[in-house]
């Protein structure tokens, strides 16, 4: 299955709000919305098999045909409740 029209003027539209984010310099701009599973592995700095194991199961994914597409917004939700717990963590051992 292929994307539509309608997703085509989806990317369109994200493609302008990454070019004004671009240029208002916002310090965690990625200048993506969406990261594959490679991307997402590579900005994590965990190998894709990593990624597959033990984090794709927490993390919501947009589905375009068989593509799966990571949404910046949910590597960073991930990485912050994740960081919480490590640091609730540390806080039980005494650390």
């Amino acid at each position: 299955m292929f994307c539509d029209l309608r997703d085509m003027t989806v990317m369109g539209a994200a493609r302008q709000v990454n070019e004004s984010r671009t240029r208002v310099g916002h310090p965690a701009s990625p200048g993506r919305l969406a990261l594959s599973k490679r991307e997402t592995a590579e900005a994590l700095g965990v190998s894709v098999d990593f990624l597959e194991e033990h984090v794709m199961h927490e993390l919501r994914v947009v589905r375009c045909g068989r593509r799966r597409l990571i949404p910046v917004s949910e590597v960073e939700r991930w990485l912050d409740e994740n960081a919480m717990r490590a640091l609730d963590a540390d806080r039980h051992l005494g650390r």
